[in-house]
């Protein structure tokens, strides 16, 4: 199963691969632009078709893939016409640019809809699973002795298997949400609404089989009054209706791009660490680090965990997919070359230049080239294949336990 999981992720990442540069791909079309290769892979040639003006194919190196835009700078060897890519308009290019990474979060927001609605997520439930016998037991975790008071769940005579349904007439929806009632409500009487699923056949479903008043316990909390029952509910996979799993991916997309751009301002903070965990071999941090490597062999732990249901680990795959396309797709448009981001820096630094010139009363000036930047394109390209190695090194030598 962990093999399984690894080769999961592996197809997964080259999927993601051909969405972003499929979206370069398709943009560049609408706009007319000659797009003269789309490739899986680089290295040797394995294989290739020629639809249009286009040669689709695979090469032998599966660790990424490309789609060649012609005339990216007019010193590219362009198709001299006005299909050059560096000849469009600046919002045509920052599209063109940004097509893949707008695709990464798409595909993301995709995965998160599919695990909501149609896998599910695990979720405390309002069914019982334990019964504290005492007081002692919930606010000190202490054994029960013969002088211990008795929990208000125990004294209502609340059993393992109950499902509370309602609390006060108010319908149980969400578990994690609809225990704020009794938390809020320390001394106060409710009226809970149980079903032990002992329904006479022909009685109306939609009432519970019993309904118990039960005041809650108080315990202080952070200098605050809460109220308990004295109950550990069971968990249970939920799945979400259409709307409800648009709303949480919504959310659930707002916070992966807030952890991907917080990961990405904390990453060069975090190279001394993973040189000393790689070279002096410490223990690797969990909170760390981690590249493709890493990240498969989560993949393949969470895939083949013995910890997780079969729906656990469909969902724990769904979220590491969906987190890394959402990260991908930010870690593209950061602004230096040479990434999509720095090729957009450079189209709207045109933009600006142009702008300035139009105040001037001059002539639009030549389209910056990209071929000049091409030292400074080098150095970064260097760096990220270094911290790349030195990720790849780390995940081999020194693997990142993440006890699943």
């Amino acid at each position: 199963m962990q093999l399984l999981g690894i080769l999961a992720f592996v197809v997964a990442l080259l999927c993601s691969v051909m969405v972003h540069e499929f979206g370069h791909f398709i943009t560049a079309k609408h706009y007319g632009m000659r797009v003269s290769e789309f490739f899986l892979g680089f290295g040797t040639k394995i294989w290739s078709t020629v639809r249009g003006e286009t040669e689709f194919g695979i090469k032998a190196i599966p660790a990424g893939g490309y789609c060649r835009i012609e005339g990216m700078s007019p010193s590219e060897g362009s198709v001299g016409d006005e299909r050059d890519f560096y000849r469009a308009s600046g919002p045509r290019k920052l599209v063109v640019l940004g097509a893949g990474s707008f695709l990464h979060f798409v595909l993301g927001f995709v995965l998160l809809v599919i695990l909501f609605m149609g896998v599910g997520t695990s979720q405390v439930s309002s069914t019982i699973g334990e019964v504290s016998k005492c007081v002692d037991a919930v606010t000190t975790a202490k054994a029960c002795t013969a002088t211990s008071a008795r929990t208000p769940a125990q004294l209502a005579g609340l059993k393992v298997g109950d499902r509370i349904v309602s609390i006060n007439g108010k319908r149980i929806t969400n578990w994690s949400k609809d225990v704020e009632i009794i938390r809020n409500s320390p001394g106060k009487p409710l009226l809970f609404g149980i079903d032990r699923g002992q329904k006479i056949s022909g009685s109306d479903s939609s009432k519970p089989d019993l309904e118990i008043t039960i005041t809650p316990a108080t315990r202080i909390s952070d200098g605050k009054n809460i109220g308990y029952i004295g109950v550990i509910n069971t968990y249970a996979t939920v799945r979400s209706d259409p709307v409800a799993a648009v709303k949480e991916s919504v959310t659930t997309t707002g916070s992966l791009i807030s952890g991907s751009v917080k990961a990405l301002i904390s990453l060069p903070s975090k190279i001394p660490a993973l040189w000393s965990q790689t070279v002096g071999n410490k223990p690797r941090d969990a909170q760390g680090l981690v590249g493709v490597v890493g990240v498969a062999r989560l993949s393949g732990e969470a895939v083949g965990s013995k910890k997780l249901t079969t729906s656990e680990r469909f969902a724990a795959f769904i979220v590491i997919i969906a987190q890394l396309n959402i990260f991908v797709g930010i870690f593209n448009l950061l602004p230096i070359l040479p990434l999509d981001g720095g090729h957009m820096a450079v189209a709207i630094a045109d933009e600006v230049r142009a702008f300035l010139a139009r105040l001037r009363g001059r002539k639009r000036p030549a389209a910056i080239d990209v071929a000049v930047l091409t030292p400074i394109t080098m150095i970064v390209f260097v760096l990220l294949a270094g911290l790349t190695l030195l990720l790849l090194v780390a995940d081999v030598v020194n693997p990142v336990n993440f006890n699943l």
